[in-house]
């Protein structure tokens, strides 16, 4: 098992940038496929970022590609989500998640462990 701990989220200026931050706890991190995942009030919680187990694969959705980038430091056991040139339509709680599975790994049922997610406000 693993456990995982966001940090780092906060309120930002429209066109700004924040990092949020996970780190886990427990099994052996890098045998896990790590991904980002964001829920809006009244939505569903939406894909938002995924790193293989290495960190030499990424995936992103496509409202945040080009903007969003996603890194892991195996050694630090920590995955990180920087974002630029936030809008007022990234305002989300956002969650850290990892899993085992070589599922649909843009589907939050493939993953099996999250965090407790941190709140990203995008004001104008």
């Amino acid at each position: 098992q693993v456990q995982l701990v966001e940090s780092g989220g906060g309120l930002v200026q429209t066109g700004g940038s924040l990092r949020v931050s996970c780190v886990a706890s427990g099994d052996t991190f890098s045998s896990y496929r790590m991904g980002w995942f964001r829920q809006a009030p009244g939505k569903e919680r939406e894909f938002v970022a995924t790193i293989s187990r290495s960190g030499g694969s990424t995936l992103y959705a496509d409202s945040v590609k080009g903007r969003f980038t996603i890194s892991r430091d195996n050694g630090k056991k920590t995955v990180d989500l920087y974002m630029n040139i936030l809008k007022s339509e990234d305002t989300a709680v956002y969650y850290c998640a990892a899993t085992q599975q070589f599922g649909k790994i843009q589907v939050a049922e493939t993953y099996d462990y999250w965090g407790q997610g941190t709140q990203v406000t995008v004001s104008s």
